[in-house]
């Protein structure tokens, strides 16, 4: 139990980072450009995981070779999402973009546990689980 809500606090403080992350890349965009902003994000993030990698890791990269290559599509979802977010939160702001990501997060977790895509485990589609949706889109329209 005591783990579990370590894991919440810690996924809390992600979320936390990820609006701070947000708008400091939004803002940086607005002086270099947008796409140079998420350039420099990823330019920077790989400086720090190639040291991190290098003095702590204990894993394998090349076996990236052997894995499906679907696997390796976190690399485009990532530079997706942070490049839509350089280009929407200096237009709508922090709060209405991260609304829609964790909306947008929900709807898609859902449909994945559903059908347990991904290797992921299945959990049904429930009333509950619809309900804390509708009340986020609720949360997307109030904050807007």
């Amino acid at each position: 139990m005591l783990l579990k809500i370590i894991f919440y606090i810690v996924a809390l403080a992600s979320g936390i980072v990820l609006s701070l992350e947000g708008a400091v890349y939004g803002e940086l965009g607005k002086t270099v450009g947008e796409l140079e902003s998420s350039f420099y994000n990823f330019f920077a993030g790989s400086i720090i995981y190639i040291l991190l990698v290098t003095f702590f890791g204990k894993g394998n990269v090349t076996n990236a070779f052997k894995t499906p290559k679907w696997y390796l599509l976190g690399g485009l979802f990532a530079v997706i999402y942070l490049t839509i977010l350089v280009f929407s939160i200096p237009s709508v702001g922090v709060g209405i973009s991260m609304i829609a990501v964790v909306v947008g997060q929900m709807l898609a977790s859902m449909i994945i546990e559903h059908f347990g895509w991904l290797g992921s485990k299945k959990v049904s589609i429930s009333k509950k689980r619809i309900l804390s949706l509708l009340f986020m889109l609720v949360a997307l329209f109030l904050i807007y």
